[in-house]
């Protein structure tokens, strides 16, 4: 399971599943972030804690604990096993 804090800078990556229950998973939707939508990884800090992204025009900071609960896809990947 690949998740959002795995990703690299300069990745494009789209929300496979959000983990988490309860306020925490709300909090993470509330900010925009849902299933389907594509996630820009702009900057990670120095000792990887926050980490900048771009979703759905906006910026966005998240710390590592979120973005483990974000479950993701590589755009690129997806778009191969679609073309097969």
């Amino acid at each position: 399971m690949k998740t959002l804090r795995d990703a690299a800078i300069g990745d494009t990556v789209k929300v496979k599943k959000l983990h988490g229950e309860g306020a925490v998973k709300r909090r993470i939707m509330d900010m925009g972030i849902t299933k389907g939508v594509e996630i820009y990884v702009r900057k990670v800090a120095p000792l990887g804690d926050p980490i900048e992204v771009n979703v759905r025009g906006y910026e966005l900071s998240l710390r590592k604990a979120d973005a483990e609960m974000i479950e993701t896809v590589e755009e690129k990947a997806e778009e191969t096993t679609e073309a097969k």
